[in-house]
C-alpha cells in the first residue's frame, strides 16, 4: 500500500515523476553502455578466439599432408595442442573484457587446475599417453592396427583419444590410455605379410596331388612373392583327417585379397577332386555291376 501511495503522490507532481522516470531511463542506458558493451567485445573475442583456433589447427593439418619428410601423426598432434591452447587464452581475454582481474584468475586457475588434476589423473594419463604415441611412434596415421579386440585404420591421434575407422566403416574412439596399456599389432608395420590358410582333408583324398596342384596354382598368381617361397605341405595328421598348410607371402595392400583368393581356390579346388572321386566310384561300380 505504501508504493501506491507514493505513486498516488508523485501522480500530483508532474515535475517529480518526470524526474524519477528520467533518472531511471539515464541509469538503465548507463548499465546497457558499461555491460552491454563488454558482453558484446566477450561475444567478439569468443567467436574470433574460436575461428582463429580452427584456422590453426587446419593450417597445421594442411602444412601436415605437404610435409614428406615428417610424419602426419606429429602434425595431428600439435594441431590439438594449439587449438586447446588458443582456445584457453580466449577464455581468459574474454573475462578480462568483463573486467575480471585475470592475474587472480589465473592463480585461481592455478589452483583449480591442481585440484582438477589430482581428481582426473586418469583423463591426465590420456594426454600423456598421447605424447608417448607421438614420441615412440609405435603406429602413424593410415595404419591398420588391432588394441586387444578393437581394430581399425588410424584416422588421428589426437592429446586425449585415438581416433580408428573398421573395416566395416564404423568410427572408434579409444582413450590414449587404454592405446598405450594394452598391446598393440600393427599391421601396416611392414611392406610384406604372410597369408596362410589351413585344409583338412580326409584320408582317401589323394594329399599329394593336391599339394601339386595348389602349389601350381599360387605359382601362377602374381600378388605371390618369390621371397620368401610359399609353402605348401602338410602341417597336422590325426586320426580322422590330414591337415594341408598353404602360406603365400604378399604385399600389405594384397593381404586381404589374397586370403579371399585361396580360400575360394582350395575349396573350388576339393570340391573338382571330390566330385571326380565320386564319379570314379560311380562308374567303376557300374563296371562291377
Amino acid at each position: 500500500m505504501a508504493d501506491l501511495d507514493d505513486i498516488a503522490k508523485l501522480a500530483d507532481h508532474p515535475a517529480v515523476l518526470e524526474k524519477q522516470i528520467t533518472k531511471a531511463l539515464d541509469t538503465t542506458m548507463d548499465v546497457v553502455a558499461i555491460y552491454g558493451l563488454k558482453i558484446v567485445g566477450a561475444i567478439i573475442i569468443l567467436t574470433i578466439g574460436w575461428m582463429v583456433a580452427g584456422f590453426i589447427h587446419k593450417t597445421i593439418m594442411r602444412a601436415g599432408r605437404r610435409a614428406t619428410r615428417i610424419d602426419i601423426t606429429l602434425f595431428s598432434f600439435v594441431a590439438s595442442l594449439a587449438k586447446y591452447t588458443l582456445l584457453v587464452f580466449t577464455v581468459v581475454a574474454m573475462l578480462s573484457a568483463f573486467g575480471v582481474q585475470t592475474t587472480s584468475f589465473i592463480a585461481v586457475l592455478g589452483a583449480t587446475s591442481l585440484a582438477i588434476g589430482l581428481a582426473l589423473q586418469g583423463t591426465l594419463s590420456h594426454v600423456a599417453s598421447g605424447l608417448m604415441i607421438i614420441v615412440f611412434r609405435p603406429f602413424r596415421i593410415g595404419d591398420r592396427i588391432e588394441i586387444g579386440p578393437i581394430g581399425g585404420t588410424v584416422e588421428e591421434i589426437s592429446l586425449f583419444t585415438t581416433e580408428l575407422r573398421s573395416t566395416d566403416n564404423i568410427r572408434i574412439v579409444v582413450p590414449n590410455s587404454v592405446v598405450w596399456r594394452d598391446s598393440i599389432k600393427n599391421l601396416s608395420g611392414y611392406d610384406t605379410r604372410r597369408v596362410r590358410i589351413e585344409v583338412a582333408m580326409p584320408y582317401a583324398t589323394d594329399t599329394e596331388d593336391v599339394i601339386a596342384q595348389v602349389e601350381h596354382m599360387v605359382a601362377e598368381d602374381k600378388r605371390v612373392l618369390k621371397d620368401p617361397p610359399p609353402v605348401v605341405t602338410v602341417s597336422k595328421v590325426s586320426e580322422v583327417a590330414v591337415t594341408v598348410l598353404v602360406e603365400a607371402w604378399v604385399s600389405q595392400g594384397d593381404v586381404q585379397g589374397m586370403q579371399y583368393v585361396l580360400n575360394r581356390r582350395v575349396k573350388k579346388l576339393l570340391d573338382q577332386k571330390r566330385a571326380a572321386e565320386a564319379e570314379a566310384h560311380q562308374t567303376a561300380q557300374s563296371t562291377k555291376s
